[in-house]
């Protein structure tokens, strides 16, 4: 699952964040099958990013029943005026990574995908595509380290969740002559042409808090 929420400020992304911090740590681990959850603080001074690892849909729908509320309920009254914008469930698909040798990640980019549902087999061929002119890039960006391709269940949409060495590290690839983070190459041009794709959006978040149940 992955979801962004819009709280306005700085101050109160990180606010925010100490919120869910002690919404989920003074309470047991929902035992429903959550598998991890973290929070990432967005560079653009207003969103934090949602990611969340469930062992299937069923875990998702308990935990909404029986866990969510209470927890939302004590970080909305420390951080009034929260604005949950989407929540989106996605299946993983593949990876590429991690770089051997990285450093630990700085940064997180969530690379968005659309299409226009004429074809439900784009998200994969699109990825795929993607994989491919990675593989074959003959001067990858320096700074990135993985990144893990996610198919929406609606057929309309693709999640790629990159680790980077750091936000300006991604930056800098998105400024250097090519092709996005790719060099001008047939693969990565093909990857522009794909057709159906009606929005390609990406930002940037600082990791900020991870939360996994107790080992044991």
């Amino acid at each position: 699952m992955a979801s962004t929420w819009s709280v306005g400020t700085p101050e109160r992304q990180r606010a925010a964040v100490e919120a869910i911090a002690r919404a989920w740590q003074s309470r047991p681990w929902p035992a429903v099958g959550l598998l991890s959850y973290t929070v990432h603080i967005g560079t653009d001074g207003d969103t934090l990013f949602h990611y969340s690892q469930w062992k299937d849909r069923a875990a998702y729908d308990e935990f909404f029943r029986t866990f969510r509320d209470d927890r939302n309920a004590e970080i909305d009254a420390a951080v009034p005026g929260i604005e949950r914008i989407a929540l989106h469930e996605y299946t993983p698909y593949r990876s590429a990574g991690p770089v051997a040798g990285a450093a630990v990640p700085g940064a997180v980019v969530v690379v968005g995908a659309e299409f226009d549902g004429t074809d439900p087999e784009a998200p994969r061929a699109w990825v795929d595509l993607v994989l491919d002119a990675l593989a074959a890039d003959p001067a990858p960006a320096p700074g990135g380290i993985s990144a893990a391709f996610h198919l929406g269940v609606d057929g309309r949409r693709m999640l790629n969740y990159a680790e980077w060495e750091s936000a300006q590290a991604h930056a800098d690839a998105l400024a250097a002559p090519g092709t996005g983070i790719g060099s001008d190459t047939p693969a990565w041009r093909r990857v522009l042409a794909f057709p159906g794709v009606t929005g390609n959006p990406f930002h940037r978040y600082v990791p900020a808090l991870t939360l996994e149940p107790a080992a044991g």
